[in-house]
């Protein structure tokens, strides 16, 4: 399905913090109709209370990034993929050879938990391999192939 984006739409789609913008404002829309005696909720018959406002707001930050900062994420870098019915898989043994589609010499994938995030060559590096970064997905790319899948 192609779309007609105009310059203001391809602006906020590169921004990429415009979904987070317009969270914000309907949630500010729903905090301001439930203050004026609308109810919040069908089972609750009262609004409900922001999550910061339960745990205490002035404890914790709302926009502290070092929250997220130590959790482990899964980085894997993609030396090649391929295609191979099963009754194939199933004749390997040690010393078959796997064709893959990339080229020699052509950049690997660096993937985080499944999400391309850049691409790299591969190094040696005090006897173990490495990947050195080439070219590094931009943060609103990023978002714009999330929001794809």
């Amino acid at each position: 399905m192609a779309s007609e984006e105009t310059p203001d739409d391809a602006a906020a789609a590169d921004d990429g913090m415009a979904d987070w913008a317009e969270a914000l404002l309907e949630q500010k829309s729903t905090e301001s109709a439930s203050a004026d005696g609308e109810s919040g909720g069908v089972l609750a018959g009262e609004a409900p209370r922001p999550f910061s406002s339960m745990t205490g707001a002035a404890e914790v930050p709302v926009h502290d990034i070092n929250m997220v900062l130590d959790i482990p994420v899964q980085l894997s870098v993609e030396l090649g993929r391929t295609k191979v019915p099963i009754k194939h898989i199933l004749q390997l043994g040690q010393g078959s050879v796997v064709e893959l589609d990339a080229l020699a010499g052509e950049p690997m994938d660096v993937l985080v938990n499944g999400y391309l995030i850049a691409q790299g060559e591969v190094v040696v590096v005090n006897d173990k391999f490495g990947i050195r970064l080439t070219d590094v997905v931009t943060p609103s790319e990023r978002l714009r192939r999330v929001s794809k899948s």
